[in-house]
């Protein structure tokens, strides 16, 4: 009861302060190719083109008048599993994109030696910069629990020969007047993580993301619970979130989890918002997770003492029965 008081007295999360800036933000989903068949390479450069071409287009429909330039446009986690560095075709098609919409885009990319899930940021004229790695790795996805011991019991572990490596750090973009925070997947389901971009200065956040693998069969669930992660991060932080899919579902969310704009799944996609850049943090963000371990202490104590006492009452038992 007097959480809920408590909760009553704070003002409403979508409450900007006025003066509050602003920005036009664009989400491409590129789409992947459905056939699993195809060449590691010739799938890889294909993802990479689809959002390119993607991103191409809605430079075509800022150049007519049709929509507002964005001040960054960001691709998903996975948009090129080759790093640009190694491979001169993947670095074109990416330069061509940032030079037709002439704008900032961050490219989910892997990069080589080490191995690294990463956000790389691209500005026009000058080619990738800024890099996020992913912190949060998936084990048995990204990186190989045990993997020794498990290689004499399967052959499982060499779908991912290389163990991915991670980051260490928060990291924020900048971009103008947007101060850009970004997790990578499943990373957005890590209070910690998402709280610590906020923390260095993040007034907007993005998630990459890529969700074809869950999605082969027809399932969303796994996207829609991830797309549900990260509306409860933007009230939770009170942060525009722009959420990139590679095959959807990809969304523009406000910074009171309300859907801006969204595409389906399987599908060419661009999406654009204007969205309020917050700079002020949330109580949420301020205490961080000391109530949730106050609270599971409190729980494991309370369960200690109930037990304790059961033993209490079952040692004194025998003594009334005598």
């Amino acid at each position: 009861m007097v959480g809920l008081v408590l909760a009553g007295a704070l003002p409403p999360v979508d409450q900007q302060v006025p003066g509050t800036p602003t920005a036009t933000v664009a989400a491409v989903q590129g789409n992947v190719p459905h056939a699993r068949n195809l060449p590691d390479l010739l799938r890889a450069t294909t993802v990479t083109a689809n959002h390119a071409a993607a991103t191409e287009r809605l430079a075509a429909r800022v150049r007519a008048g049709a929509a507002p330039a964005p001040a960054l446009v960001i691709w998903p986690e996975n948009s090129t599993d080759l790093d640009p560095r190694l491979y001169p075709q993947v670095y074109a098609t990416i330069s061509a994109a940032v030079s037709a919409i002439h704008r900032p885009i961050l490219v989910g990319t892997v990069l080589q030696d080490p191995l690294r899930n990463a956000g790389q940021l691209w500005l026009p004229g000058s080619g990738p910069g800024a890099i996020y790695v992913k912190r949060q790795l998936v084990p048995f996805g990204e990186v190989i629990p045990f993997r020794g011991l498990l290689a004499h019991i399967t052959s499982l572990v060499a779908l991912q020969p290389v163990n991915f490596t991670p980051g260490h750090r928060a990291v924020v973009f900048r971009i103008g007047k947007i101060r850009l925070g970004d997790v990578i997947c499943y990373e957005v389901g890590f209070d910690n993580l998402v709280s610590s971009e906020v923390r260095a200065g993040a007034n907007l956040l993005a998630v990459q993301t890529n969700d074809a693998t869950f999605e082969m069969d027809g399932q969303r669930g796994e996207t829609l619970q991830q797309l549900a992660m990260a509306r409860i991060r933007a009230v939770e932080s009170d942060r525009a979130v722009v959420v990139a899919s590679t095959t959807g579902v990809s969304a523009i969310i406000a910074p009171d989890g309300r859907l801006l704009a969204h595409t389906s799944t399987w599908r060419r996609a661009e999406l654009e918002a204007r969205i309020p850049l917050v700079s002020q943090r949330t109580l949420a963000d301020r205490v961080g997770s000391w109530p949730e371990a106050a609270i599971v202490t409190l729980t494991l104590a309370a369960l200690a003492w109930a037990a304790a006492a059961a033993f209490r009452r079952r040692r004194r038992e025998p003594d009334r029965q005598r």
